[in-house]
């Protein structure tokens, strides 16, 4: 695997509700189809699971950039208020199907005893399978990541805050 970053972004959004009722890992593993639909126009299906040795995973299919994608996200930290997937996800462009490694981190910290902030943190970075890919079509990696990053940076920009509101419903229903 790779550590090579092709995107790095991180956005924030307020939660008007009390720390105590966040359950970041109860919402993800819980998140209704529609809910999910609703967090993004590029949003397409969303599902829970979990893997053959019982960790929890979040299944979600989403176009960022024209290319379809399929998270297999692996719950590697679950606490109320920090969560941590990763995945290897599938990546189908109109020039064949590769993978990425994701790395999708959600925490919130009080602001005061009403309200706290979410924060949204995804990196990606090219597995060796990337790497490949690209080779074979000539692409260099850094034009790859240039072309990637504004479509990535903007879809995580603008879920964040609807997240943060489909987590702030499920907190007040709790």
């Amino acid at each position: 695997m790779s550590d090579t970053p092709i995107v790095d972004s991180s956005f924030t959004a307020v939660i008007n509700a009390p720390i105590e009722k966040i359950d970041l890992p109860g919402w993800c593993f819980s998140l209704a189809e529609k809910e999910y639909q609703g967090c993004s126009p590029a949003h397409i299906a969303a599902g829970f699971t979990t893997t053959p040795d019982g960790r929890r995973m979040s299944i979600n299919v989403e176009i960022i950039g024209g290319s379809l994608m399929v998270q297999h996200y692996v719950e590697t930290l679950g606490r109320k208020d920090h969560l941590v997937l990763e995945s290897v996800s599938d990546v189908f462009t109109p020039s064949g199907r590769t993978t990425m490694h994701i790395l999708w981190e959600m925490s919130v910290r009080a602001i005061d005893d009403q309200r706290c902030e979410f924060t949204n943190h995804v990196r990606s970075t090219a597995t060796d399978e990337f790497r490949i890919f690209l080779d074979r079509q000539g692409i260099p990696l850094d034009v790859a990541r240039a072309q990637r990053q504004p479509m990535s940076i903007a879809h995580n920009q603008n879920e964040t805050p609807l997240f943060a509101a489909s987590i702030e419903r499920a907190a007040l229903r709790n």
